[in-house]
């Protein structure tokens, strides 16, 4: 009876080890914004792409809108590997590594073809930062061309001094100082809160997001298409989950991952054009500013873009060189 009961439970070990392994691995990917913003979406496709195609070696579970982790938590959430893979808004991480915040300085890259050079020059050492931080980075897709968004009309350099201004990272926060506006940091989510409270009246964003948030439902009438620059966000994976993973798999992951690239390029394009029209069908004034304010813009970028070089250093320095 001995002998029997110890087979009995050599067997069940047996079974429960070939579970456990033919389950494979399981990543929880926590995503800042909504499940029907393109960036969600198409991080939500890569992850069925790579779950059904794995063979049950690698299971993705996406959790859109924060609701794994807000969005100024996620990268710390998957550096410490509470969260396996994350999509972060890539200039926010501006004090973890200045290079992060290379499409974002203004009036740098002000077309799509441009942003893809900047992309391209700004990319080795990008992934070079993120893998001494023990992340590992799959793509990165750009949002729309951003513009400036008001509750007033803007007619003059006057009419920017002291307009409460939304910033989320280090260089909209810039801009603010050197525009003469008030910032006052807002994540992605608590935007419709700050303009219907009237924390805010302002912001640079994307044709994309005013269209999700509804934002003229907030009193926000005028939208200036000024192209400012085009911001990515990047999905990272932690390395010691990575590290888990078979040669096939990885492969696999890159794979799925370069298609999502293109994919959300495309969509970002498709955005750039679609979502300004809904915000001009919705009622809101959609045009360009005048000479003067352009100039003054661009003045604004061309001083962050020297800042931005001597923060970044001999790092920054050849990127910008390789992409001029």
């Amino acid at each position: 009876m001995k002998l029997i009961r110890n087979i009995i439970i050599t067997l069940a070990s047996l079974i429960l080890s070939v579970n456990i392994a033919s389950a494979g691995e399981k990543w929880d990917m926590a995503l800042a914004y909504g499940a029907g913003n393109f960036h969600s979406a198409n991080a939500t496709e890569f992850a069925k792409n790579v779950s059904e195609k794995s063979g049950g070696k690698l299971t993705i579970v996406t959790h859109p809108g924060g609701s794994l982790y807000k969005g100024g938590e996620i990268f710390r959430a998957v550096r410490t590997g509470q969260a396996q893979i994350g999509e972060r808004f890539m200039s926010a991480l501006g004090k973890e590594d200045p290079l992060l915040e290379v499409d974002s300085q203004p009036f740098l890259a002000t077309t799509y073809g441009a942003a893809m050079r900047l992309y391209k020059a700004s990319k080795p050492e990008i992934v070079k930062g993120l893998d001494s931080k023990g992340l590992v980075f799959l793509y990165a897709v750009p949002w729309p061309a951003q513009g400036l968004y008001s509750k007033k009309e803007i007619n003059s350099v006057a009419d920017l001094k002291g307009l409460k201004f939304r910033a989320y990272n280090s260089a909209t926060i810039r801009i603010a100082e050197l525009t003469g506006m008030a910032p006052t940091k807002i994540e992605a989510a608590e935007i419709s809160q700050a303009f219907s409270t009237g924390a805010v009246e302002s912001m640079i964003t994307s044709p994309t997001t005013g269209k999700n948030k509804k934002i003229w439902e907030n009193g926000v009438g005028y939208f200036y298409d000024i192209a400012a620059w085009f911001p990515k966000n990047m999905v990272i994976v932690n390395k010691d989950a990575w590290n888990k993973l078979d040669a096939a798999t990885q492969k696999l992951v890159m794979s799925e991952a370069a298609k999502a690239e293109k994919k959300g390029w495309d969509l970002s394009k498709k955005g750039n054009k679609n979502d300004k029209k809904a915000l001009a069908d919705a009622g809101m004034k959609v045009g360009k500013v005048n000479s003067a304010l352009k100039k003054h813009f661009e003045d604004v970028g061309a001083t962050m873009s020297k800042e931005w070089a001597e923060r970044a250093g001999s790092r920054g320095q050849a990127v910008l060189a390789a992409f001029n």
